[in-house]
């Protein structure tokens, strides 16, 4: 039953922010196009589940830096002729009626609007596309018709430091949301917030993720308001049957660096708190058809090796390696996001660049190292030292990691 209701949905994934705070990552390509675990993208996190869930009509809606994203989603979300299934690209425009790009969450989907109506969905899931978790939106679909909700909004119980600065909600015995706060920080007014199921003390915090009656979103995006956490869900809550459906597994939101970083090298653990070897909900991604990993000579320690790399080096502990990665002779890296290449060079790079990769003798710490970086040999790598805030051509760091941007050309002998 609960797949039937599924089937009568559609997804909407918001796809279109700047993602200043995860810069450089952001600097080529949006936020849900950047690789994550080596071997994926963002995007390809919610679209699966949607996938996952009998959903399978699904919008993205795009708007800065989105060529890699559209490129993405083309190569790897192809359904056959029968399945009326689709991923569909739904990018920022001007048309006669709305000359502007995507103002907020809200305005993003009311601008989008008509093309998804085209379905008749009986209920619209929005996500966001720049989160890490695994969730059955079928099973969100079947509670919120069992509700008789207008609104249902997935929170995840969080302690009270986390709380700060997230979107809470004060719910009744039934579940149904009777406030809204929108990041109460460390008052007063969090305490009346505080959910009282639980015997520790915790917050139901907003997900970011709306199942919405088709007829009752269009109601609430008849107006202007451009935002979702700050103007629709706030307003909903006053007239409408707003439930939560309260989500106890893992999900991290990627909207900085350190977050981004440390939910990487988190899936090195020996039990990971989200593995991407679930057999029953397998995360999708693009079918590259490269050859296996090769390792010359190397110690690796909790580590994630993509395919298709060629690794020399002397020792890898707690990082994650990325596809086509090229790393030298001697090489230690540590607590480290190497993102790899996009393709693997031919012939010789001019006089004095280096080579796609890393070189012999290098020393990587607590970084990240964004696609097709060219980093020489005996490079020196690691934020200890240096403020946050720190950017140059060849780095930035910010949240205690030093970040190399894509297509970065580091000399030999580099000390940083």
């Amino acid at each position: 039953m609960s797949q039937l209701h599924a089937k009568n949905a559609v997804a909407v994934i918001l796809g279109g922010g700047q993602g200043t705070r995860l810069l450089p990552l952001t600097r080529d390509r949006s936020k849900p196009a950047v690789p994550i675990a080596g071997k994926y993208r963002l995007i390809d996190v919610p679209v699966s589940n949607c996938i996952n869930s009998s959903i399978r009509r699904i919008y993205v809606l795009t708007q800065f830096n989105s060529e890699s994203l559209h490129r993405h989603i083309h190569s790897t979300y192809t359904f056959d002729n029968f399945s009326q299934g689709f991923v569909r690209i739904l990018a920022a425009q001007q048309t006669p009626s709305s000359e502007s790009w995507f103002q907020g969450t809200a305005d993003a989907v009311r601008q989008s609007m008509r093309f998804f109506l085209e379905d008749a969905p009986e209920y619209v899931v929005i996500l966001s596309g720049d989160q890490l978790y695994r969730m059955d939106f079928a099973e969100v679909i079947q509670q919120h018709v069992a509700n008789k909700a207008d609104v249902t909004i997935c929170t995840k119980p969080v302690d009270r430091k986390e709380s700060y600065a997230l979107g809470i909600m004060k719910t009744d015995e039934q579940q149904r949301i009777v406030r809204f706060v929108e990041k109460p920080g460390n008052t007063p007014v969090l305490d009346e917030l505080r959910a009282p199921q639980y015997p520790q003390e915790r917050y139901l915090a907003s997900m970011g993720i709306y199942v919405f009656n088709t007829s009752v979103l269009r109601e609430l995006l008849a107006g202007n308001e451009v935002d979702f956490g700050k103007h629709i869900i706030p307003g909903s809550i006053k007239n409408k049957n707003v439930f939560s459906y309260i989500y106890e597994g893992y999900w991290k939101d990627i909207g900085t660096l350190h977050s981004f970083w440390e939910a990487n090298l988190g899936l090195t653990d020996v039990v990971p708190e989200f593995s991407f070897y679930d057999p029953r909900a397998p995360i999708y991604t693009d079918m590259r058809y490269l050859p296996p990993s090769k390792i010359n000579r190397c110690d690796l320690n909790r580590c994630l090796l993509s395919e298709g790399c060629i690794v020399s080096g002397h020792r890898l502990l707690h990082s994650v390696v990325g596809i086509r990665a090229i790393i030298g002779d001697g090489t230690v890296i540590e607590h480290s996001v190497i993102m790899g290449a996009d393709f693997y060079e031919q012939g010789e790079p001019p006089p004095g660049t280096p080579r796609i990769g890393i070189g012999k003798d290098c020393y990587i710490k607590n970084a990240i190292i964004d696609k097709n970086a060219r980093i020489g040999d005996g490079v020196y790598l690691s934020p200890d030292g240096k403020k946050d805030g720190t950017t140059t051509d060849f780095y930035t760091v910010q949240d205690g990691v030093i970040v190399v941007p894509k297509n970065a050309v580091i000399p030999s002998g580099t000390k940083v």
